[in-house]
């Protein structure tokens, strides 16, 4: 008898925003054809006014447990109900569902790392929203290295989790290594320790993650023209240089720092598996000019697969039926692909 894999658990995310309306279109599109299930851990009832609204015909199955998606994914949505019965107006964005958007991305990733479920594919939060309930992270990934360390999991090199934030489209797949901070403040927060730290990070779930054994890494420099010998700036010789050094002395294939204006057309990308960008604009601007509606938010150095639609809560669109499904479905595409990677590396 062929073992039943996992689903997936998709968080609801902001239930003003776009998540409702992709995460219904995404079912209708998968139901018949994906090898995997998902449940979505939100609101049934907020599901079901949402699909009433868009006019869809899609039946909604609340489940106690995610093992019980796979049975349910053919013929109905299946929702793991967090009891959030707050009024929901589509487009306007209200404090009280702050709690429990929350709580669903805690039990989301409290059902992966029991094993219930396979991987975690959260729809887009409204973090100025969340603020009011006391949530103090940058993002989700922030939070998530949090709810992992509360668990005790620890990472390979016996650390509290580090996460590294990696965005993935078919022909490019970049990494920040500073994410969400002032511009300003790059060139303080860029050190050595944090690019090895990242840098190996990526090589690690490249492999384990991705199943590319020998992943070929390249570096962005800083400055323009990767800081022109000195002349426009030291980072890349006093601080990317070396990493590049090091990294290939333990066996790393990597190179760098390399001028960013060069390293994203279609003959360059060839060349290497991920970038690794200093900033976020430096490595977020190509990959949604090449991949908008593909790209993949793909949290790495957790002990799970964690992905996530590249785009925000849509809140001018939401409930209006004009919204994408296609980053969701790519998303969760994706983390379905990586979880099995995950599987047959832990078999190896």
């Amino acid at each position: 008898m062929k073992t039943q894999v996992p689903p997936l658990v998709l968080t609801q995310g902001d239930p003003a925003g776009i998540g409702p309306d992709i995460t219904a279109l995404a079912w209708q599109s998968l139901r018949e054809n994906a090898a995997f299930s998902f449940c979505v851990v939100g609101s049934a009832q907020l599901i079901a006014d949402r699909v009433d609204r868009l006019g869809l015909n899609i039946p909604i199955a609340s489940i106690g447990h995610a093992g019980e998606a796979a049975a349910t994914f053919a013929h109905a949505l299946p929702i793991l109900d967090n009891g959030t019965t707050a009024p929901v107006t589509p487009g306007q964005p209200d404090a009280t569902h702050a709690a429990g958007v929350i709580e669903a991305v805690r039990i989301g990733a409290e059902r992966v790392m029991s094993g219930e479920a396979s991987a975690l594919v959260t729809n887009p939060i409204a973090k100025h929203v969340l603020y009011s309930a006391g949530f103090d992270h940058p993002g989700h990934t922030e939070f998530l290295a949090e709810l992992t360390a509360e668990s005790g999991v620890l990472g390979p090199d016996s650390e509290p989790p580090h996460p590294v934030m990696m965005l993935a489209a078919p022909s490019l797949r970049v990494v920040p290594a500073t994410v969400h901070v002032p511009v300003t403040a790059v060139p303080g927060l860029l050190s050595r320790a944090l690019l090895l730290k990242t840098c190996r990070i990526v090589a690690r779930d490249m492999a384990k993650s991705f199943a590319c054994p020998n992943p070929r890494l390249v570096l962005a420099g800083l400055n323009p023209h990767a800081g022109e010998h000195g002349s426009l700036g030291h980072e890349e010789r006093d601080i990317i240089a070396p990493v590049v050094a090091k990294l290939r002395a333990e066996g790393v294939d990597i190179r760098g720092p390399l001028p960013a204006d060069t390293l994203f057309h279609d003959k360059a990308r060839t060349t290497y598996d991920v970038a690794i960008a200093m900033y976020h604009d430096q490595a977020l601007i190509p990959i949604k000019t090449i991949a908008f509606d593909r790209a993949v938010n793909v949290t790495l150095g957790l002990p799970f697969v964690r992905t996530s639609p590249d785009h925000g809560t849509a809140f001018d669109i939401a409930g209006s039926g004009t919204a994408s499904p296609d980053s969701l479905i790519a998303a969760l595409n994706m983390a379905a692909e990586l979880a099995a990677n995950r599987r047959r590396a832990m078999k190896q």
